[in-house]
């Protein structure tokens, strides 16, 4: 029996444990699909993704098209593939690529479909509060995150935990769960269930916009804000003369003020701590224009919050 024939789409981080799983298995990976070399970091050199370091340490093939086009691929495999697996590949791709391989194609979500649909499913369990979340296996169809599901698994989310930790937390368990359904999906034996719409939310991408804090909102919503913002875009303040603080890290007190939403309510004792709009938050961790990130301590030694109102 010849291995199976596995073509992998992958960009992120969050994507490298499941090729991990195909390099660990009998499998063949004729290319791999990432996105082209982007400029990154202060001089803006080219940096290529996670995925393209993790396969070239391996020695596999590949390819990164500006666009797909279908010669690209039928020239880049002997023969058709049995499968493609997407896994945070970073674009909606065309029906011909989608039933190109024999079995189509499956992608690993980080979420419990159909709740956090779209580009941000981290970052938005978290806004919500949600108490648990997961990856979802699922068969790719021309619609958002709405094929049918081959299989979930479920995690709780940590009560301080930032997007950062849960997504390496996802990213293995996605790689997991892939590892376990695979066998059933290659075979014909497992067959995928469809998704309710009816219950189905919708997790847009985020943007640096989004990261500017109310602080009309309640101390929770923040907290939960921050912490999904965390490592990106980071959640920002202002103050009265202008200047943009990033929190890093808050925690919510176990106590109310009447205090005007934004005030600082007292920076004499080494803490920071901030009325909003039904609560008290304590920021712990935070960073100035250009400065690292240090704690509301080290922070207070050099700067003054005295009668401050957040904007």
């Amino acid at each position: 029996m010849r291995p199976w024939k596995i073509v992998f789409a992958g960009t992120p981080d969050f994507a490298v444990p499941s090729l991990r799983v195909l390099l660990a298995a009998d499998i063949e990976v004729p290319f791999v699909l990432t996105q082209p070399d982007r400029p990154a970091g202060r001089g803006r050199k080219l940096s290529q993704s996670s995925v393209k370091t993790e396969a070239l340490a391996h020695g596999l093939k590949v390819i990164q098209p500006s666009k797909l086009r279908q010669a690209t691929f039928e020239e880049s495999a002997a023969m058709i593939p049995d499968l493609m697996i997407v896994v945070a590949y970073g674009l909606l791709l065309p029906d011909w690529l989608l039933n190109w391989p024999r079995l189509g194609a499956i992608n690993v979500h980080a979420s419990l479909l159909p709740r956090w649909r779209g580009a941000s499913p981290i970052q938005h369990a978290i806004l919500a509060g949600d108490a648990q979340t997961g990856v979802s296996i699922m068969q790719i169809n021309s619609g958002l995150d709405t094929g049918p599901v081959y299989g979930l698994d479920s995690l709780p989310i940590g009560a301080h935990e930032n997007a950062s930790g849960l997504h390496d937390r996802l990213a293995n368990l996605g790689a997991k769960l892939l590892g376990e359904l695979l066998p059933g999906i290659m075979s014909g034996m497992l067959s995928p269930v469809s998704q309710d719409g009816s219950q189905a939310t919708s997790a847009p991408k985020i943007n640096k916009v989004d990261a500017l804090l109310n602080w009309n909102r309640t101390a929770e919503k923040l907290a939960c804000q921050v912490r999904a913002f965390n490592p990106w875009p980071i959640s920002e303040t202002v103050t009265a003369d202008e200047k943009r603080l990033r929190i890093w890290e808050v925690d919510v007190l176990a106590r109310q003020s009447d205090a005007p939403p934004g005030s600082v309510l007292d920076s004499k004792k080494h803490v920071i701590e901030v009325a909003t709009g039904q609560g008290v938050l304590r920021i712990l961790k935070l960073q100035s224009p250009g400065g690292r990130v240090v704690s509301a301590k080290d922070y207070l030694n050099s700067n003054s919050l005295e009668s401050t109102i957040f904007g």
